[in-house]
């Protein structure tokens, strides 16, 4: 299954991606941005897409161009922005710093705004604006690309027609990225939305390049878990690559793969396998080999959610061998296989068998080979981690989960991938009943998510959850209430009121009220739950029974007397939060820990 990590450039890389062309009117970036995924591509796409120009590296034998000394009045000159731009391409493509192409680029901007006409959009402005912030990324300045992308995308003027419309979906594009560098998802989706809607206008709406727009747009909303939205784009993706592709294209097998993603996300299984199995057929046809085992993977992925065990080792044995000879038995490909075979031989109660493929997968991520990323190692881990938990194995599970956490730089576009870590941890810590950890763990990982946009998703709900949880342990009950009361407003915003989420969430906070004295809201709550309950499970359900008992006890304490005894938090906790222990800890791999 793809990863839906942002993905970083390495500080002090050299900007390969920036091209300045010498005849400025005729630059890539303005003339025909549209026909180009942007920058950086924020999940692994199913298959591969066309990506911006790189120039060829210098070759060396390119001396560095002198930094010239120029006066600031010489900005007026309109021949020297063109020249500096020059400058910048020559300094990028001969190695050197890049610094010296971040002055010369600058300059030129300076000198392109003093030249420009009044009231005239400057569509040359725009271009090395758009270098000047391509710069500031790949030094890892992503704060500072900002204002400068913003400034771009204000210079043109979409009415005064195409190049001036593919400049600003250019300028879009590219802040997108960068928000998305900074694990800004929701300011990141917002600009690749601005975008794709000028493309449309400026190409049609069913042209090639308003595809692979839409796709990209589709799994940034997927990174974000608004899967609704990502559905509807992969959609008109598909719609669009088979009016304009041969039947079973391999565009249309990537699309495929990407529905695929989706549906299991939200359920419909049986809907992500006919999208897998159609893909994998176009993939056979086309000779891709690596690529059919990497969607058999996903096909064993579905078939274990169907509990079709015996299809489900069927397809993970035939990707197995696959990577096995193309790749190598140490390649992190294999050890992937590994953990999901652990998983499916746990699932079906074979637990040594699960636990000799988790040490095979082990064994692979401690001696990686070369040209394995540390996300590719962290994500394993995570993922072993987590049946090490099911296993009821907490403290080996938390020493690769801190593992895992070592290997990931906190950076602005890890920190959604570490938050993730980190709740797992704070159930971790929570099992062996360090509540305190937990707690930190929690509210480290809230504060990440809350910085990247997923405070709205029902993952930052289940967090806060459980985080309110952690509080009850630690007698802090305020606390604990403000916390579910802010996971019940985001379970039912994004699971409805009578899910089985939201519901555990409203028992907790009927709880914590009752433990305040706020005895009528409590009596209130749980009268809800029960009517839900009975409802959804029948009156004979043991849960259900419990909810009456609980109802019950409040009402007669409600005609007794409002004053609360301190035992009553403990009395009307303990069930629910060894219930929410075992469910939170359960559904986690389900929640997304997969990088």
């Amino acid at each position: 299954m793809p990863g839906l990590v942002s993905v970083k450039t390495p500080p002090g890389s050299t900007p390969l991606r920036i091209h300045v062309s010498e005849n400025h009117e005729e630059d890539s970036e303005t003339r025909n941005p549209m026909t180009r995924s942007p920058v950086t591509r924020k999940t692994p796409s199913p298959s591969p897409s066309t990506s911006r120009a790189k120039p060829s590296p210098g070759s060396g034998k390119k001396k560095t161009p002198e930094k010239p000394k120029i006066d600031e009045s010489a900005l007026d000159n309109p021949d020297l922005g063109p020249f500096l731009l020059k400058l910048a391409r020559d300094t990028i493509a001969s190695g050197d710093s890049p610094i010296k192409a971040l002055d010369f680029a600058i300059r030129a901007s300076k000198s392109f705004e003093r030249c420009a006409v009044e009231g005239e959009p400057s569509l040359e402005l725009a271009m090395s604006l758009h270098v000047v912030a391509a710069i500031y990324c790949s030094l890892g300045r992503f704060e500072e690309a900002i204002p400068v992308l913003e400034q771009a995308i204000r210079v043109p003027d979409v009415s005064k027609g195409p190049d001036h419309a593919l400049a600003a979906f250019s300028g879009y594009m590219q802040l997108g990225d960068t928000h998305s560098m900074l694990g800004q998802l929701d300011r990141s989706i917002a600009c690749y939305d601005s975008g794709l809607k000028i493309q449309m206008e400026a190409l049609g709406e069913s042209d090639p390049r308003v595809a692979e727009t839409c796709r990209y747009l589709a799994e940034a909303n997927v990174q974000a878990m608004q899967f609704d939205q990502a559905e509807i784009l992969c959609k008109k993706t598909l719609e669009i690559h088979r009016e304009h592709s041969a039947p079973a294209s391999l565009e249309e097998a990537a699309d495929r793969r990407l529905m695929a993603l989706i549906c299991e996300a939200k359920g419909d299984y049986e809907s992500a396998l006919e999208h897998l199995v159609l893909a994998s057929m176009a993939m056979i046809a086309d000779g891709q080999d690596n690529e059919v085992a990497a969607i058999d993977v996903g096909i064993g992925d579905i078939y274990l959610s169907l509990c079709r065990f015996d299809e489900a080792v069927f397809s993970y044995q035939k990707a197995l061998t696959v990577f096995k000879s193309t790749r190598g038995d140490n390649h992190p490909s294999v050890a992937s296989v590994f953990v999901r075979l652990a998983d499916l031989y746990y699932k079906t109660g074979k637990f040594r068998e699960s636990k000799s493929y988790c040490e095979s997968a082990l064994r692979i991520y401690q001696k990686p080979v070369p040209g394995t990323t540390s996300e590719e190692i962290a994500s394993g881990l995570t993922e072993i981690s987590a049946i090490y938990e099911a296993v009821n194995e907490p403290e080996e599970a938390l020493k690769l989960l801190q593992k895992a956490m070592k290997l990931l730089d906190d950076t602005p576009g890890q920190r959604s991938t570490i938050a993730g870590i980190e709740a797992q941890m704070g159930v971790m810590f929570y099992m062996v009943g360090r509540y305190g950890d937990a707690r930190i763990s929690f509210e480290s990982a809230v504060t990440k998510l809350r910085a990247s946009g997923e405070k709205k998703s029902a993952f930052f709900g289940v967090v806060l959850n459980q985080m309110g949880l952690a509080c009850v342990q630690l007698y802090k009950i305020d606390e604990a209430a403000e916390l579910f009361e802010e996971a019940r407003g985001i379970l039912e915003q994004e699971c409805g009121p009578f899910d089985s989420e939201t519901l555990g969430v409203y028992s907790n906070l009927a709880a914590t009220y009752d433990a305040m004295g706020r005895v009528e809201d409590a009596i209130e709550i749980l009268e809800h739950i029960l009517k839900v309950r009975e409802e959804k499970l029948g009156t004979a359900n043991p849960d259900v029974d419990d909810e009456k008992k609980r109802l019950a006890e409040l009402l007669k304490e409600a005609g007794r007397s409002r004053n609360k005894k301190a035992k009553s938090l403990v009395n009307l906790l303990d069930s629910t939060s060894q219930r929410m222990k075992k469910e939170v800890t359960k559904r986690w791999s389900g929640l997304g820990f997969k990088s």
